[in-house]
């Protein structure tokens, strides 16, 4: 997602997304422990994900 879509979202939808990747992160981990994660590179792509919704979700909450 690009910053201009993540601002469009609502505070409630930056929340689902967020717990969403939080899940995905975790399967991630569940596959690395086991040996079968094949594109490591995703944990960080989620990680930046969470962080860029994060910052949007606080900067729409003090805004108020």
């Amino acid at each position: 997602m690009t910053i201009a879509e993540i601002k469009e979202l609502t505070p409630k939808e930056l929340a689902a997304k967020t717990k969403e990747l939080r899940q995905e992160i975790f399967h991630f981990r569940l596959q690395q422990q086991a040996g079968q994660l094949e594109k490591p590179h995703l944990m960080r792509v989620a990680r930046r994900e969470i962080a860029r919704l994060q910052t949007i979700l606080t900067q729409k909450i003090t805004k108020k």
